[in-house]
């Protein structure tokens, strides 16, 4: 345990930690940022963190959680330390995130045409099938430059052992780069010295990059394209974060009832009238996104949208029916369609993944309860998730009720020790676990902004992240 003010509270345990080689060891790249923690009182480090949380509140950076009585709206946790990857971490990061989101894509494009890993017996049939982001309506469907998924986080973990894994990938409407650019634009406010001193690689241009991504998808002809945002509207949990992008962008922020389908074209209603729309950044699940042919309820989406994305006539990222590969029984089989697709070995591998479709498996984890983590395979945000070591008798009783009665609803993983990091708690610098989400545009190339949105788990031991379940964020610094 270092001893050394401010880190007398900092623990070290069997996780990798970020800082930390060993006893008041810092690791090379992290020798600078800790000596400046030494050198700053704990009540100047107080006035940054008021300074970074003022920042937030006046920009209005904030999130939504459901189902609180107490209110919804909150300002986004932020950790006032910054986590630090080195060049060569960056570079193993980069080749296996283009490498796993290139396999994904093909995966995507087979089953919806081909099927040729489903014939290899690859991956199973059934399992594809029964997932129910898989979209019957894709079938034999055609989208541009066979991009089915062109915005990507993924989520990243730190081994005791130093190396990176996959923990899941987000390919239908993932969120949090808002806040990673927001991270960014107060760290450079509260830490310039320490910023400038370190050699950061830019996040700057990920609007333009996003930009540049939605454009490629243009349907042919369209060489000057009109490209919209489309959001659920301003009670959705990620509102702020849908008005900044396309802000960043400087393309319209729309609703469904701002569009209108004629012959198969979409429009956008504008005070000079219609007003034709040639991509869609949408921010809107698929169920909702058309209600003539998916939820008849739905007052999110645009009626006849599907025809004019079957018709050619615009372009959606990420494309309909991407959500199968979200799907946390799928994900078990990514290594396998590396290998099929590309004939290479997983730079990144993932965790290991128990099917409770499979008797055997099924079986060990109804006898371990107590020591795994137990997932919705299609749920996010930290939600119908059992973590055992940290679970009641009760909670495994009735997940073991639940695996029984639906089995293909669940996964189950290893309790991993996920790498810590210092940040500043309640005026004391202590550990707690981080992991990663990096974002992948996969437009006419693959383009990794260095970095990525680092969560936090807040509260003391906590393996959960997620800002709806008291988790937080950090800027992510790569170095060059």
């Amino acid at each position: 345990m270092p001893d050394v003010a401010p880190f007398r509270q900092y623990q070290l345990e069997t996780a990798y930690d970020e800082l930390f080689l060993g006893p008041n060891t810092p690791r090379p790249h992290y020798r600078l940022l800790s000596e400046r923690l030494r050198e700053l009182p704990p009540d100047e480090l107080a006035r940054r963190q008021q300074a970074a949380d003022l920042a937030f509140l006046n920009q209005g950076i904030t999130f939504t959680v459901y189902g609180r009585d107490e209110g919804t709206e909150r300002i986004f946790p932020y950790d006032l330390l910054p986590r630090l990857l080195t060049a060569k971490e960056w570079d193993t990061i980069e080749r296996g995130l283009a490498q796993r989101v290139t396999a994904l894509n093909l995966f995507l494009r087979d089953i919806y045409h081909e099927e040729t890993i489903l014939k290899a017996g690859v991956v199973p049939r059934e399992l594809v099938y029964s997932c129910r982001h898989f979209s019957r309506q894709m079938r034999g469907v055609s989208v541009p430059r066979d991009r089915y998924v062109s915005i990507v986080g993924t989520d990243l973990i730190r081994l005791p052992s130093g190396q990176f894994a996959v923990l899941e990938d987000n390919l239908r409407v993932p969120s949090g780069v808002s806040y990673m650019l927001a991270n960014r634009l107060v760290m450079k406010r509260v830490f310039p010295q320490l910023f400038s001193s370190y050699g950061v690689r830019s996040i700057d241009h990920y609007g333009q990059a996003l930009l540049a991504t939605l454009r490629s998808l243009a349907p042919q002809g369209r060489s000057d394209p009109t490209i919209v945002l489309l959001t659920p509207g301003v009670f959705n949990s990620a509102y702020y974060e849908h008005t900044f992008l396309a802000r960043q962008m400087g393309v319209e922020l729309v609703e469904g009832r701002d569009l209108i389908v004629h012959d198969n074209v979409v429009y956008m209603r504008t005070t000079a009238g219609l007003r034709r729309v040639d991509v869609i950044y949408r921010r809107v699940d698929d169920e909702f996104i058309d209600p003539l042919a998916f939820r008849p309820d739905s007052v999110l989406g645009v009626a006849g949208l599907l025809n004019a994305y079957r018709a050619g006539n615009v372009a959606l990222a990420n494309a309909l029916g991407t959500g199968v590969a979200d799907d946390k029984a799928i994900y078990a089989y990514v290594p396998a369609m590396i290998k099929f697709y590309l004939d290479e070995d997983p730079i990144l591998p993932n965790v290991e993944t128990f099917l409770l479709s499979d008797d055997r498996q099924r079986q060990h984890v109804l006898n371990n309860l107590d020591s795994l983590v137990v997932k919705a395979v299609g749920e996010s945000g930290g939600y119908d998730m059992l973590i055992g070591p940290h679970s009641t008798i009760e909670q495994r009783s009735q997940f073991r009720d639940r695996i029984i009665a639906n089995p293909r609803n669940y996964i189950a993983q290893p309790t991993l020790a996920l790498s810590k990091a210092p940040c500043f708690i309640d005026g004391k610098l202590e550990s707690r676990h981080v992991d990663l989400r990096p974002y992948i545009l996969f437009g006419d190339q693959i383009s990794i902004v260095p970095g990525g949105l680092t969560r936090v788990a807040l509260r003391r031991g906590s393996l959960v992240v997620n800002s709806s379940q008291g988790g937080g964020s950090k800027d992510t610094w790569v170095l060059y």
